[in-house]
């Protein structure tokens, strides 16, 4: 087991598809909506939906083996995880908080592991679990992250950052650098990957010219100047896949979103946007290096709605949105599961008849 989980996590290393971006969008009524893309070229993570009862207990890896914090869920929640089921990406609580990783390569740096506090130690891809399972506020998550000791299993492996939100409508960013946690407040509501995400705020200043619309004619000299099309207001903003250019792209879309009128257009509104940030494999390798037959770098999208507790995702098979209702669940009572977000990998197709 601890071989095949050293080899999961040093491939995520070894790859150049590290990427996620997020965006937060809120309907007329005040809700809010997190949607994030999670992307790896490498490998089909495999991905599925835990659904996780009040009271379930699990223990966390450390370098290794598989003996370092044990914790025990306060609150039930659901997560869309990668690669092992105990390695949650996104989630929701049954308290609206919401919880989320993103890769954070080359930036990040996490104290070193000491055998001596690995009751209070705690894997940076079981993070979110322990966070969901423990915490209703984003207070409650950066008290109780001074209690505990964020490590790698793998020290070859990726860092990652996080996003923390609850219902009130507040958002942190969390990045661990040089063993120190660092908090920032995200008012913007966007989270990509690396730089960190405070240079990636003073990026946004390059792009200061661009706003929505097309931009009016001109003379120079005596030849007149008039926009090919719609959206030359966005001349010049940034088109490729790296992490400051999606965060731009990110914010700006985000921004100029016409505000839909409750929940549900505001979730179909975030999955259209992030339509915009697929990446497809053959960008990311060099000209026949590609390493695995998937569809697409962007393996899930998902939003969540922590008012109405309520998570959505597509995958990278099946572009249809499914949703998980909280409210549904009975978190006293649920068996824990984690089951496939696609059960057959395929992209169905729905012939239309004419007669």
């Amino acid at each position: 087991m601890l071989l095949g989980l050293m080899a999961t996590v040093a491939v995520f290393q070894s790859q150049p598809a590290q990427a996620c971006t997020g965006i937060t969008l809120t309907a007329k009524d005040s809700t809010r909506i997190l949607a994030r893309t999670i992307e790896w070229g490498g490998s089909d993570l495999n991905s599925c939906y835990v659904v996780v009862p009040r009271g379930y207990t699990v223990q966390s890896y450390v370098p290794g083996g598989q003996d370092g914090m044990k914790f025990t869920a306060k609150y039930g929640y659901v997560g869309l995880v990668v690669e092992q089921k105990e390695f949650v990406a996104e989630g929701l609580n049954e308290e609206g908080l919401s919880a989320g990783l993103f890769y954070f390569p080359n930036y990040g740096q996490y104290e070193a592991y000491k055998a001596e506090y690995k009751s209070s130690s705690i894997a940076d891809l079981q993070l979110v679990s322990w966070v969901l399972g423990n915490c209703k506020t984003v207070d409650e998550v950066m008290e109780s992250l001074k209690q505990v000791h964020v490590v790698a299993i793998d020290p070859r492996a990726s860092t990652v950052h996080w996003r923390f939100a609850d219902v009130s409508g507040r958002q942190v960013v969390l990045e661990i650098v040089d063993g120190e946690l660092h908090f920032f407040e995200n008012n913007l509501g966007v989270l990509t990957n690396s730089p960190g995400f405070e240079w990636q705020l003073t990026n946004l200043n390059n792009y200061v010219n661009l706003y929505p619309g097309s931009a009016q004619p001109q003379s120079l000299g005596n030849v007149a100047l008039r926009s090919f099309g719609a959206g030359s207001g966005f001349l010049g903003i940034p088109g490729d896949v790296t992490p400051p250019s999606r965060f731009v792209r990110a914010a700006f879309y985000q921004a100029t979103a016409p505000v839909q009128d409750n929940a549900r257009q505001t979730v179909l509104q975030g999955f259209h946007i992030l339509n915009n940030f697929d990446i497809p494999l053959g960008i990311e390798f060099a000209e026949g290096k590609v390493p695995v037959n998937i569809p697409s770098a962007t393996q899930w999208t998902s939003a969540t709605d922590m008012q109405h507790r309520m998570i959505y995702y597509r995958t990278m098979y099946n572009s249809a949105i499914r949703s998980i209702d909280l409210n549904k669940i009975d978190f006293q009572r649920v068996k824990y599961r984690a089951v496939p977000l696609d059960t057959i990998k395929e992209q169905p197709v729905m012939e239309v008849s004419i007669r």
